[in-house]
This record gives structure tokens, C-alpha cells and sequence, in this order.
């Protein structure tokens, strides 16, 4: 058996590895070869116990590589801002932002005159803005890069 031989390799086992189980299978064939046919089973035993170990080392591996990709995958979903917004959702908060903005003005504009108005009317803008950056980061995202590119360009 040559170390190129990968029969006895793990799966995941490098060169490094199929060498030296044939190495053990070689010494193993070697002190059967010089003991006897009556230590057979306990050369066989000791082999297989050996394989044994490595196959449950690179279950082991296996395992732990694969709970760690699970644990990185939900540490990066709970970093990731949900999508829980919908059209609906984005529609409904409009038509109530709108149904309230009637009486609103009504009484702003009664009680406070254009000031009043004027300050109902951004109370309603403030209230739909913080709704809108809550629900779609990416549209004050977007803003704020353009505004550093503006800036980046007048330092050139």
C-alpha cells in the first residue's frame, strides 16, 4: 500500500493522513506476519479501533465546522436590520397620516393661525420621516452617501 492510496483516508483527511494510516496498516499486517495467526483478531481490533478514532475525529470536525457556520449565520441575521416593512404597511401609515392631518390643521390653523399650520404640518412631515427611515433605511442611506460625494467634490 503506497501513500497515494486514499481508501483509508477521512473524507476530509489530507496526504498527510492516508500516509500515516497506511503506515499503522502496514505495521499492523508486519506484527501479524511475526506473531501469528493467534493475535489476528487483537491486531485486527487494535486497526479498526484506530480507525474508529479518526473517523470520530473528523465527525467531531465536521460537526464543529458546521454549528460554527450556524452559529456565524444567525449572528449575521441578527446584526441584519429586518425587512418586516410592506407595502401595506407603508400605504396604511400614509392614508392615517393623512386622515389625521386634517383635523390637525383644522386646529392649528384656528388656534395658532400660519404658525399653528405650520406647526402641525411638521409634526406630521417629522412623524412620516421617522416612520419612512425606520421602515426603508436605504432611501436615507442613499442621501447621506450623495451628500458626502457632494462635499468630497468641493475638497478636490
Amino acid at each position: 500500500m503506497t501513500g497515494q492510496d486514499t481508501r483509508w483516508a477521512a473524507p476530509d483527511a489530507g496526504p498527510a493522513r492516508d500516509t500515516e494510516l497506511a503506515k499503522e496498516l502496514d505495521a499492523t499486517l508486519r506484527a501479524r506476519r511475526e506473531l501469528g495467526e493467534e493475535y489476528e483478531s487483537a491486531l485486527v481490533d487494535s486497526f479498526l479501533e484506530k480507525v474508529d478514532r479518526r473517523i470520530d475525529a473528523a465527525v467531531d470536525r465536521r460537526v464543529r465546522r458546521q454549528l460554527a457556520e450556524q452559529h456565524m449565520t444567525a449572528a449575521r441575521d441578527a446584526r441584519a436590520p429586518r425587512a418586516t416593512d410592506s407595502w401595506g404597511e407603508r400605504f396604511g401609515f400614509g392614508i392615517v397620516s393623512l386622515v389625521l392631518a386634517v383635523p390637525l390643521s383644522a386646529i392649528g390653523g384656528a388656534l395658532g393661525h400660519l404658525p399653528g399650520l405650520l406647526i402641525a404640518w411638521a409634526g406630521i412631515v417629522g412623524v412620516n420621516a421617522v416612520q419612512a427611515s425606520r421602515t426603508r433605511p436605504d432611501l436615507f442611506a442613499r442621501g447621506r452617501r450623495a451628500a458626502h460625494r457632494d462635499e468630497d467634490a468641493w475638497e478636490d
